[in-house]
């Protein structure tokens, strides 16, 4: 799944490997995908944005793709955490973040609960469910 500059490594956030796919320099915008998706539903997406010049990040969330997926169904509660891992493994102070399905929801909680690193938030196809009063 190389090619067109996109670089992948992993990186170890909260205990476990979590695979990146990234390309380019400037910002960074960090895509959640959704499920059952991986990386590679960002793939037009990071080589639209890093030729705007950002830095366009697209990990595996825990249990997807080639990023581990413990057995521990009660650990995916740990995906912001996972997320802030990532964001410690790549230098990030805050970022841009753009979430789909799944990675929506995450994004939201990513937002919620660590609002210091997130610059922006944008979200595709999935409605924001609200509190109630």
């Amino acid at each position: 799944m190389e090619g067109n500059g996109i670089e992948h490594r992993t990186v170890r956030a909260n205990g476990i490997n979590i695979h990146l796919a990234e390309k380019g320099e400037g910002p960074i915008i960090l895509f959640l995908h959704g499920f059952p998706e991986f990386w590679y539903s960002w793939r037009h997406q990071l080589h639209a944005f890093a030729s705007l010049g950002y830095r366009a990040v697209a990990p595996d969330l825990r249990g997807y793709g080639d990023s581990d997926a413990p057995a521990d169904v009660n650990t995916y509660f740990h995906v912001v955490v996972d997320l802030i891992g990532v964001l410690d493994a790549i230098g990030a102070d805050k970022v841009f973040v753009v979430g789909h399905d799944w990675g929506a929801l995450m994004a939201w909680y990513l937002s919620l609960f660590r609002p210091d690193r997130v610059k922006a938030l944008v979200n595709l196809s999935v409605a924001f469910p609200p509190r109630d009063p």
